[in-house]
């Protein structure tokens, strides 16, 4: 019986490294190619931010007064373009990073510290995506309590690039909440091997 389960538990060990579960070559293969790919996604996706919030706005004229909204005006905003920024740099040099790493002998150590840096990144991007969406929440639905109107409804070309800053963004966030997901279970299964 004993004989008949320690042979099973070899089977499936076998494979297990066939298909690719963690300690296999082609596992780390894949893995840093998912890596490079999100990467990329993340810096696409903050450029693409970048561009449509930078190049948004609009006036109006409103009771004889001619009235601009640009992201420049809002701390929030301002906010947002700098943690993109920020993102999309460390997104391409931890490019480099990355396809430095998969080169080296000290795996788990390699992906400890991306798991450290995706973890920093993502929180940077999830606060700047935070921001820029509580000011969007008050820009298009205002908030009576506080006497604060709504605006969107008199610049909703300006309200809806926002928008699209704002789901770029999320996206480049959801890239980096992947990667910190993947280093994380790469760093758990390498250090039970």
């Amino acid at each position: 019986m004993a004989l008949e389960v320690a042979r099973d538990k070899a089977s499936f060990m076998l494979q297990a490294k066939s298909l690719g579960i963690p300690g296999s070559n082609t596992s780390k293969t894949s893995f840093f190619m998912a890596q490079i790919m999100l990467r990329v996604f993340a810096a696409a996706f903050t450029v693409a931010a970048i561009c449509v919030m930078v190049t948004s706005s609009q006036s109006i004229i409103l009771l004889g007064f001619s009235i601009r909204a640009q992201y420049s005006y809002s701390s929030a905003m301002r906010f947002l373009l700098v943690t993109d920024a920020v993102v999309c740099a460390f997104s391409a040099l931890s490019l480099i990073l990355v396809c430095r790493l998969s080169r080296s002998g000290s795996y788990l150590k390699s992906c400890f510290y991306l798991l450290m840096h995706d973890m920093v990144i993502m929180v940077l991007a999830v606060s700047g995506c935070a921001a820029a969406t509580a000011v969007g929440y008050v820009s298009r639905y205002g908030e009576e309590k506080m006497g604060w109107m709504a605006i969107c409804d008199r610049v909703g070309k300006f309200c809806n690039q926002m928008m699209i800053t704002l789901v770029f963004s999320y996206l480049a966030f959801f890239s980096y909440f992947a990667l910190a997901v993947m280093s994380s279970n790469k760093v758990m299964y390498q250090a039970n091997e």
